[in-house]
């Protein structure tokens, strides 16, 4: 597995994915898989073009309570497995996304940011450790980009992401509330230094 800088030769594993019902956004689900999907039938280069917005110029950003904030700078890796046989079906190449934001000058996250990096993984690739590498690697990234560390959010219950990040140098840092724009759900807020 390796991350790959999305293509075009990469986009139609993506758009498979989503087509079957995937989407990297763990809480608005289907609904920005087709937010997606209806902005790559319009323009598949422009939807490319965007995944590496480092100087956030991208449109807004949709939270679960359907409000929209600004865009801060980021970029998008999907995860490739390029040991598929050649012949294999285009979802089988495809594993997951993996992304990375963070504040210009390094400053703190806005609190409707819940963390620095967020990635996911395709079910049918799930449980091979594919997550735990792609954070490793984005982890370089991170570093390349000037941070000195970075936080991760996850679910309490959530213990598969959990032990990628901690697998990572992740410590947890703590326990707290995400805000009314996550339903004032609790999160857990760990932090892995560079």
């Amino acid at each position: 597995m390796r991350l790959v800088r999305p293509t075009l030769e990469h986009l139609p594993s993506y758009v498979s994915a989503l087509g079957g019902g995937w989407s990297a956004d763990n809480v608005r689900g289907v609904l920005a898989a087709n937010e997606e999907l209806a902005v790559i039938r319009a323009d598949p280069d422009l939807f490319l073009a965007r995944l590496d917005d480092i100087e956030a110029r991208g449109p807004g950003v949709t939270l679960p309570d359907g409000s929209v904030v600004p865009r801060i700078p980021g970029l998008r890796r999907w995860m490739w497995d390029d040991q598929a046989d050649s012949r294999a079906q285009n979802n089988d190449r495809f594993i997951g996304s993996i992304n990375l934001r963070w504040m210009a000058g390094g400053g703190p996250l806005p609190a409707h940011v819940l963390g620095h990096i967020g990635y996911a993984v395709v079910p049918w690739h799930a449980g091979r450790g594919h997550a735990t590498q792609a954070l490793g690697q984005m982890l370089a990234i991170a570093r390349a980009q000037g941070l000195k560390s970075v936080e991760l959010t996850t679910d309490p219950d959530n213990l598969p992401s959990q032990r990628v990040i901690t697998h990572n140098g992740g410590v947890l840092i703590e326990v707290f509330d995400k805000g009314p724009a996550y339903m004032n759900k609790t999160g857990l807020r760990f932090r892995i230094d560079l």
